[in-house]
């Protein structure tokens, strides 16, 4: 019976991931509560293990990703590459993660190695983190925690999901998985 169940609602979460693959959440323009920490407050390392601290993006849009190597959404690395090489001047920080369908299962090492070789990858990419549930990274759980950020509590979805950071350190959109660099609700929120 248990299995049954189970099987049910393996079912139901694939027919509602379609529904979930757009989703766009924007900061509202008149917020009750101020963010108590900013982005640029953070220090991460790196896939090779170098330690980032994140003031030295102020003044400049960010985009942080978690990316996963075995998903239907993994070819979107080209599509961040291409958008890292038309737009320099924008942060793209990809942050791999394991949470949704163990399709992150690789090391630092070889997520590297993979997205240099399939993707040519030279936008930023960090070591691998956990982006959802109680083990979340610090990073993540000021992305997620209204508490912290000032809105929003949507974690991500699946792979690809992507959190937009404005000059100021301060979260300005949230896109789904289906929303891609060139979606015009990216390049709205981005020209904002």
């Amino acid at each position: 019976m248990l299995a049954s169940f189970m099987k049910i609602g393996s079912i139901l979460t694939a027919l509602a991931l379609p529904f979930t693959q757009n989703t766009v959440l924007t900061r509202p323009n008149q917020m009750e509560t101020s963010a108590g920490k900013n982005f640029h407050q953070f220090k991460m390392k790196t896939i090779d293990g170098k330690e980032i601290d994140f003031s030295q993006f102020k003044g400049k849009k960010i985009v942080v990703l978690n990316t996963a190597s075995k998903c239907g959404y993994t070819p979107q690395y080209a599509d961040w590459e291409k958008f890292h090489q038309a737009n320099k001047d924008i942060v793209i920080l990809g942050f791999p993660a394991n949470e949704f369908g163990g399709q992150e299962p690789g090391t630092n090492a070889e997520i590297a190695t993979f997205c240099q070789k399939n993707y040519g990858v030279s936008f930023q990419m960090m070591e691998k983190v956990v982006v959802k549930g109680g083990e979340k990274c610090e990073l993540y759980k000021w992305l997620t925690d209204k508490n912290q950020n000032g809105w929003n509590e949507k974690e991500p979805s699946w792979n690809f999901c992507k959190y937009v950071i404005n000059e100021k350190g301060e979260l300005v959109n949230f896109f789904a998985s289906g929303i891609k660099p060139t979606s015009p609700e990216f390049i709205a929120a981005l020209n904002k």
